[in-house]
């Protein structure tokens, strides 16, 4: 017995590709109306861009935030992980593991710019 509250547990089937299906034409019509007779409706360019700010801010904030943890003492050498787990201590003391975390939040630094740029030449 199905209570009509509840949200439905399998999602409706999708196609296989993303292709258009045989038989429609490249430059068909336009596509069909929804079920409820309302054509879909795009997403305002304004909201776009707003998600694109803030999705590329907050991937800068976090990979600044993570170049900047390793080599802070407060946030890495007195980290409470550390010192429950005084091996994995020894491991995140090294060079090359500060070095491994920094160059992470580079990399997030990175994405989010060809991100903002890639949007720009679209």
């Amino acid at each position: 017995m199905e209570m009509p509250q509840q949200p439905e547990l399998i999602a409706p089937p999708m196609p296989a590709s993303p292709a258009p299906e045989p038989g429609a034409a490249a430059g068909g019509p336009t596509p069909a109306p929804a079920q409820d007779g309302h054509p879909p409706q795009r997403i305002p360019r304004w909201l776009v861009r707003a998600e694109l700010f803030l999705r590329v801010m907050l991937r800068i904030y976090i990979g600044l935030a993570v170049c900047y943890a390793p080599w802070s003492p407060m946030f890495w050498d007195q980290n409470p992980l550390f010192v429950q787990f005084p091996t994995l201590s020894i491991y995140a003391a090294h060079g090359a593991v500060r070095g491994i975390v920094s160059g992470l939040g580079l990399l997030n630094m990175w994405i989010a710019l060809k991100d903002a740029i890639r949007y720009r030449h679209s």
